[in-house]
């Protein structure tokens, strides 16, 4: 799949009067969106958890992992998202955990987010009575 940007705005919960706007990079491939910690640090989040990732390259590192509010203006919505912290000067990614908490997934022929209709639970939990 071709990537493509899209703009996000990402706050901090507890202080929604630090934010920043910036262009992410959508990748369907990367479980956890990814922002520079000094730009995490700028708006005041910490860290709350670390997470052993595979990286792109297929090597193992453990990285820190917080929340953030992401808001994408062009679906509408502003949800909680876990965001990674990574090295100052990486690039920005929008990952599969945060395009299936605002219900859409990616077409890459028009580069846009798509909505779709979430499924809840399986056989079990569709049977009635």
């Amino acid at each position: 799949m071709r990537m493509f940007q899209i703009m996000v705005k990402v706050t901090n919960p507890a202080d929604p009067s630090r934010c920043f706007d910036e262009r992410f990079w959508v990748d369907t491939r990367a479980l956890y969106s990814f922002v520079p910690e000094d730009r995490m640090a700028q708006i005041g989040l910490a860290p709350l958890h670390t997470r052993e990732l595979i990286l792109a390259d297929g090597r193992r590192d453990r990285r820190l992992l917080g929340e953030a509010l992401f808001t994408v203006p062009a679906l509408g919505e502003t949800l909680t998202c876990p965001v990674v912290f990574d090295p100052t000067g990486s690039l920005y990614l929008l990952g599969a955990t945060a395009l299936e908490n605002f219900g859409v997934d990616v077409d890459p022929a028009t580069k846009r987010l798509k909505p779709i209709t979430a499924v809840i639970g399986g056989f079990i939990g569709s049977r009635q009575g």
